[in-house]
C-alpha cells in the first residue's frame, strides 16, 4: 500500500475454510481504485483476493475488546445492527459533552447513549420547558440543575453572600410559574421545597457500614447472663500450687493403701526402696558408692 500511496487500513484479513480465498477489510475515507493491489496479493499469496470497505464500527467488533464499563463491547458480543448516535442523545440526559468519555473503542459516540434515550424522551414530556427562573419574595431564583427520571428542579437563591439550593417538584415548579404570570410572590421556596429525610434503605445501609448489627453470638451472650467472675486464691495456694506440686486437697484426699496392695512382678514394695523394677538400679549405685578393693594386697593378719 506504501509503494502505491493508497489511503487506506486493512483491519482484519479471513481466510476461508479450504485455503483458496481469502478476503480483506480495509478501512477508508475515500474511494479507492484497488486494482493493483489485488493483483499483487493474488500473486504473493497464490489465493483468490477479495476486498471489503467497513467502518470504524465493524472493525471494532471484528477486533473486540473490553469497554470502559468492564465488559465485552457491546459490538462484537451481542449488538448487529450499528444505529447512528448524535451529541444530542448526551444532551437530553444531563451528560456532560466530553469526547473522551463519550466515545468508544471505534473513536466515535458509544452505541449505548441509545439505550435509554427513549425513556428520557418520555420523562422530558411531564418536566415544564422555558422555565429557568423564579420570582420569591426572598429573590430571584435560578435554575441550576434538572433530574429528569425523579421529575425534580433544583433552584439557587442568592441572598447577598449566601446561596440556598432547593429540590422542588415539577408540580410546584408550575404552580410558582403561574403565581409569577399573575403578578403574585411566594413567600420562600424553604416552605416548599422537598425535605432531604433519609428512606428506611438507606438508614439500614447506614447502620450496615457502621456495624450496628447485632451478632446472634452477642445476642446469645447477652441471655446467659454476665459472666461468673473466678476468686482470687490466698497467698499460700499460690506458693504451695506451683507446676511440679501438686495441690493440698489432692494430697490430703488421697486414699490409704494396705501394706500388701501394690505387690506382684512389676510393682515393688514401697517399704523397701530395694523392691520392685528398680532393685537392680538402686544396687548399682550403692556399688559405685562404696570403696574399691586391692584383691593383689590383701590385708596381713597378726602374726603373720
Amino acid at each position: 500500500m506504501r509503494e502505491l500511496n493508497l489511503n487506506m487500513k486493512i483491519g482484519d484479513v479471513e481466510y476461508q475454510a479450504d485455503g483458496k480465498r481469502a478476503t480483506f477489510y480495509y478501512i477508508a475515507d475515500e474511494r479507492i481504485d484497488f486494482r493493483e493491489l489485488i493483483k499483487r496479493y493474488a500473486a504473493e499469496f497464490r489465493v483468490k483476493v477479495e476486498m471489503k470497505h467497513i467502518g470504524a464500527r465493524q472493525e471494532a467488533a471484528r477486533i473486540g475488546g473490553i469497554g470502559s464499563c468492564g465488559r465485552e463491547l457491546c459490538c462484537s458480543s451481542w449488538l448487529g445492527d450499528y444505529p447512528t448516535v448524535n451529541t444530542s442523545a448526551a444532551r437530553y440526559q444531563n451528560l456532560s459533552i466530553n469526547s473522551e468519555k463519550l466515545s468508544g473503542q471505534c473513536g466515535r459516540l458509544k452505541c449505548c447513549l441509545n439505550y435509554e434515550l427513549d425513556s428520557y424522551l418520555d420523562a422530558l414530556k411531564d418536566i415544564p420547558s422555558k422555565i429557568e427562573k423564579l420570582d420569591t419574595m426572598e429573590g430571584m431564583a435560578y435554575l441550576r440543575k434538572t433530574e429528569i427520571l425523579k421529575k425534580v428542579m433544583w433552584f439557587e437563591v442568592r441572598n447577598n453572600e449566601d446561596r440556598n439550593m432547593y429540590k422542588l417538584d415539577v408540580n410546584t415548579v408550575r404552580e410558582i410559574a403561574k403565581m409569577n404570570a399573575e403578578g403574585q410572590k411566594p413567600q420562600s421556596l424553604e416552605e416548599l421545597a422537598i425535605p432531604d429525610k433519609p428512606t428506611e434503605k438507606d438508614t439500614e445501609k447506614s447502620e450496615e457500614l457502621v456495624g450496628q448489627i447485632d451478632l446472634k453470638s452477642l445476642q446469645q451472650r447477652d441471655r446467659k447472663g454476665p459472666s461468673k467472675k473466678k476468686k482470687p486464691r490466698s497467698p499460700a495456694q499460690a506458693q504451695g500450687q506451683g507446676r511440679n506440686n501438686p495441690p493440698a486437697n489432692q494430697t490430703a484426699a488421697a486414699p490409704n493403701k494396705s501394706p500388701n496392695e501394690g505387690q506382684g512382678p512389676n510393682k515393688g514394695n514401697p517399704r523397701n526402696p530395694n523392691s520392685g523394677p528398680n532393685r537392680n538400679n538402686n544396687n548399682r549405685n550403692q556399688n559405685r558408692n562404696r570403696p574399691p578393693r586391692d584383691n593383689r594386697n590383701p590385708p596381713k593378719k597378726d602374726g603373720e
